[in-house]
């Protein structure tokens, strides 16, 4: 009895899953920039707050953290954009 020739090449990697589960998975990198750029304005409002509401000198910590962290997000954002764009 002869034997079938089995394929002995490994399959391709997200090749089990869901048409869905792999286009979440190819949008993962750019979730996580987007994340950062929200993370940042976040951090900057909330710290401006946290601190206004310490030192009672509202509303100018909060508007200046809050200036800071969209910037540092926006940093953030850009800079893993490029990245990206120079993996493909």
């Amino acid at each position: 009895m002869a034997q079938e020739p089995q394929d002995k090449t490994p399959p391709e990697p997200g090749s089990e899953l869901s048409p869905t589960a792999r286009e979440m998975r190819s949008a993962a990198p750019y979730m996580a920039a987007v994340w950062k750029l929200v993370g940042g304005a976040v951090v900057g409002v909330l710290g401006g707050y946290w601190l206004d509401r310490w030192w009672g000198t509202q509303p100018w910590l909060l508007v200046g953290l809050s200036l800071v962290g969209i910037c540092v997000g926006f940093y953030a954002f850009l800079h893993e954009m490029t990245r990206l764009g120079k993996k493909r």
